[in-house]
């Protein structure tokens, strides 16, 4: 094994929002990484950074390093690749200070990639569902996964960027394969003010021509790599593997329907590794904020809207497709699950660390009578003794493709009370944080080795 050769992965242990881009941006600079890679999920990915000079930029494709000179981002095979809005952030970024930053991108010629008819298909979709909707981004990525999956032969590739007139006839035969298959979807869809423009993007014969041609300014003969060009790079020193989105959206581990089609665990970087025979140290890092969110629909047992106007919310707001931004007291049943389901961590780190008070509300436990959970639902839950009310853990299934066992879980969790509770931290704010963070760590079981107190790289601090 090098000592030079490390990779650290940074996963959210939440419904995501925890701080990962924060920590990518901290952890890129404290270890001298030159690439980041981003390696599941895709343009529906939100990852906010602050500077110290004050300067921010919500990360969605670029690696929240962007910000370091001379830090690279790589879009794995893994990922789900919207190759226009990778153009718009990059002026963002040029906004921001940034002049060069697609010229350090590189994506996978196996990355999967949205056109504008994927995402229009997964917007129809939402808008059919009417009040039960799932939650949605609204960027494609769901429908795309969800078209190669069905017609692996006819996926659209990063590699065929880069040949203009096959990318037509690929896009062409997206359009007509979507169409068809949402022939439901149109129905139920007509004359709703917000389909009508996604309506026009299936139906128009020259979007194909036109997007391929603005997908040219790109410059995929640059961007687009063999899979050999990650191995290399990761012999050459630290990388950093940066997570979309959350364990407990995670696509077979997370609250069926309301989730997302994407593997959220660290198991997507491990297999990585693992394909480019990797030797060098490897750190998972879980993060966790000092208090659960939820950006939009789907199960959120410790919800509690009276917190939320001393939890002021900068960077995410309710417009758009996803929904409103919730949060609740810190829920250590939900994080329990997290660590089970995704393998356990080597440490964790806790953000938003500013905003705890003298007394923090937590939920260690739910409650719930047997009567009132179904039989099928109730062996998704671990309660404390045979009859008890009282639910200490969320049982996962046993097989790691189950979601069937997962809406069962999502139905009981419905029926759960969470017990909160006010944790007292006293009034010393160096107090109040270790207090928390100690509890943390007995509630969990995991080590917490990074400490958040705000947005930039200076108000992170290791912790033994």
């Amino acid at each position: 094994m090098s000592a030079s050769r490390a990779a650290h992965i940074v996963v959210d242990l939440g419904f995501g929002d925890a701080g990962k881009g924060t920590l990518t941006d901290w952890l890129t600079r404290r270890h001298d990484a030159r690439l980041v890679v981003r390696f599941n999920g895709g343009a529906q990915a939100g990852h906010n950074v602050v500077t110290e000079d004050g300067r921010h930029h919500t990360f969605s494709q670029f690696g929240a390093g962007t910000f370091v000179p001379g830090v690279w981002t790589h879009l794995a095979h893994s990922t789900v690749f919207h190759p226009l809005a990778l153009r718009v952030e990059a002026r963002y970024l040029a906004e921001r200070g940034v002049q060069e930053a697609l010229s350090r991108v590189t994506v996978s010629e196996r990355a999967r990639v949205i056109t504008p008819f994927h995402q229009a298909a997964g917007r129809l979709r939402e808008l059919a569902r009417g009040d039960a909707r799932h939650g949605t981004c609204g960027v494609g990525v769901g429908e795309t996964v969800r078209d190669a999956l069905a017609h692996p032969e006819d996926t659209v590739l990063a590699g065929d960027l880069r040949d203009a007139s096959g990318l037509v006839r690929k896009a062409r035969a997206a359009q007509e394969r979507l169409r068809g298959a949402l022939e439901e979807v149109l129905r139920l869809t007509e004359g709703l003010s917000d389909a009508a423009p996604e309506r026009a993007l299936l139906e128009d014969s020259g979007v194909s021509a036109r997007w391929a041609e603005a997908v040219r300014s790109i410059e995929p003969l640059q961007r687009v790599v063999d899979d050999a060009w990650l191995g290399a790079r990761l012999r050459a020193g630290t990388t950093l593997f940066e997570g979309a989105q959350g364990v407990l959206l995670d696509e077979w581990r997370g609250f069926h329907p309301h989730t997302t089609w994407s593997t959220c665990t660290f198991e997507p970087a491990l297999a990585l590794l693992r394909e480019h025979g990797f030797d060098g140290e490897v750190h998972r890092l879980g993060v966790l904020r000092a208090y659960a969110t939820r950006h939009g629909e789907g199960p959120f047992p410790t919800e509690d809207a009276s917190l939320a106007p001393s939890l002021p919310e900068p960077h995410n707001g309710a417009d758009g497709w996803q929904g409103g931004f919730r949060v609740g007291a810190f829920d250590a049943v939900l994080g329990r699950y997290a660590l089970e389901v995704c393998g356990g961590v080597d440490a964790l780190a806790v953000t938003h660390l500013d905003r705890l008070t003298s007394r923090w509300p937590v939920c260690d436990a739910y409650r719930a009578a047997p009567g009132q959970v179904g039989s099928g639902e109730d062996s998704t839950l671990v309660r404390e003794a045979p009859g008890s009310e009282r639910i200490t853990a969320l049982r996962p299934s046993d097989s790691e493709r189950d979601l069937d066992w997962q809406a069962r879980l999502t139905r009981a969790l419905a029926r759960c009370v969470p017990e909160r509770r006010p944790l007292e931290l006293g009034v010393a704010p160096e107090a109040r944080v270790e207090r928390f963070l100690g509890w943390v760590e007995a509630a969990l079981g995991a080590r917490v080795t990074v400490a958040s107190r705000g947005p930039t790289a200076g108000d992170k601090q290791p912790r033994g």
